[in-house]
């Protein structure tokens, strides 16, 4: 079956060269790769401290990640549609849709962080049930600091998608290395200096995000980029262009927003099985994004491509690229699994984590190297390119439905009615990443995801 037609693509005139590519993808990798390098740290040096500290941080950030994924798919909507102007030719309005994007997740931003602060116990207690008190005390102070820095997370989230939309995704690459040095450091001061257990470890995320933020949208004002942002407080909204940005970033946000909500559904399962099955399931949750990071780095550049493609005409060329990067996104992740692999063992023991935490986590990081390399490419990378196509609805109903039908209830069901372990976590996800991966390429290959740009 043919995916792409040759004919229909100007190979003298294509938008993304190979070294373009290059340029494009490896500093979002890198930036990616970093992300969960901080996390695996985070975790090592929180283990330090103790089973029920580890055991707080892994909820409460299963939690966190659901807002950092709904944030990040606002971020994503605004970068499709700056994208696609940028296709166009139209730069003016690339930059009118970054000013409206950043106002409007800066209310929604707000808005969260006073709902969480208002509601910080009671949501706790609702998503996490009946947890050993230790654990929840360190849960309870965790939350209230790391919600604390959700809008300059969510602002940072968007600086950075305003500059890979305009092709440069060295800049944010830098300042997460830089950000992630400090939080690092932080940690070390906070956590082993002053002895300041999850607080510590708190603190020190909310001062990177802070640096973060400042860093990215100061040098947002500068015009040598291709979108450029001033007078911050000037901005006043414009609805309609606010409401054609949500019709992406609505249905990339809940799309995202359920996939975590269903990752607190497990979690809220895994609590159940004691801290050892916490603490386990914790550390494989980091190496399993750890060894994702270079797919996902590709399906956020694909993001930029494909709605480059679509709003210069380029259909053809959009599907190449898709087929092309998935090919690319394949290889990196065979490689990254078995890279994981072989470090799981000694990280286990440098993390001075309890032998049947060690030995529960090799077991399921073992399962996830298996599977990974066969179906996850095509589960989540093509629907990168089908959304920055503006295929989000597609993605959204799919997502939502593989989610809860796939991975929370196989899940339950085995952790109720058969009495599994953590390893019913993995088994769901993997039933989950298959389903997904058979209707995406099924998707791409009918075409139907194709959507015509209009710059109005």
């Amino acid at each position: 079956m043919r995916l792409y037609d040759k004919k229909q693509i100007d190979w003298n005139n294509i938008l993304f060269t190979n070294r373009v590519l290059f340029m494009l993808l490896v500093p979002i990798i890198i930036e990616q790769l970093l992300n969960s390098f901080m996390g695996m740290v985070d975790t090592m040096m929180v283990s330090t401290v103790g089973s029920e500290a580890i055991s707080a941080v892994s909820l409460v950030d299963s939690f966190n990640n659901l807002v950092i994924q709904v944030f990040s798919a606002m971020a994503a909507g605004a970068a499709i549609i700056c994208s696609q102007y940028l296709g166009s030719g139209d730069e003016r309005a690339a930059n009118n849709a970054a000013r409206q994007v950043v106002l409007t997740v800066a209310v929604i931003a707000l808005a969260v962080l006073l709902v969480c602060l208002l509601g910080r116990e009671r949501l706790l207690r609702f998503i996490f049930g009946e947890v050993e008190d230790e654990v929840m005390d360190g849960c309870l102070i965790y939350f209230l600091i790391t919600v604390i820095s959700y809008p300059f997370l969510a602002l940072f989230s968007v600086g950075a998608a305003l500059f890979r939309a305009g092709g440069n995704s060295g800049f944010p690459m830098k300042v997460s290395v830089i950000s992630n040095v400090l939080n690092i450091a932080g940690n070390a001061l906070f956590i082993y200096g002053f002895r300041w257990s999850v607080a510590g470890a708190a603190l020190a995320t909310l001062i990177s995000r802070v640096f973060s933020m400042a860093i990215i949208f100061y040098a947002l004002r500068k015009p040598r980029q291709v979108i450029v942002i001033r007078d911050y407080l000037k901005i006043r909204p414009d609805m309609p262009l606010i409401w054609r940005i949500m019709a992406i970033g609505i249905p990339s946000g809940v799309e995202n927003g359920m996939f975590q909500f269903g990752k607190l559904a497990i979690q809220s399962t895994v609590s159940t099985m004691g801290t050892v099955a916490i603490a386990a399931q914790a550390m494989t949750n980091i190496l399993e994004s750890l060894n994702g990071v270079f797919g996902v780095g590709v399906g956020i550049g694909l993001m930029t491509v494909v709605g480059q493609c679509i709003g210069a005409g380029r259909k053809e060329e959009a599907k190449y690229y898709i087929v092309k990067l998935t090919g690319i996104a394949w290889v990196g992740i065979l490689v990254s699994c078995l890279l994981v692999f072989a470090i799981t063992k000694p990280v286990t023991w440098l993390a001075g984590m309890e032998a049947g935490a060690a030995a529960m986590c090799f077991e399921m990081v073992l399962a996830i190297t298996i599977v990974k390399p066969l179906v996850w490419t095509g589960s989540f990378v093509i629907s990168y390119g089908l959304r920055a196509a503006g295929d989000v609805r597609f993605s959204m109903i799919v997502s939502t439905i593989t989610m809860w039908c796939c991975r929370v209830a196989l899940c339950i069901f085995l952790v109720r009615v058969y009495n599994f372990g953590p390893m019913a976590v993995w088994i769901g996800m993997f039933a989950d990443w298959t389903v997904r991966a058979v209707i995406f390429c099924r998707r791409f290959q009918s075409g139907k995801w194709l959507h015509s740009f209009s710059s109005r």
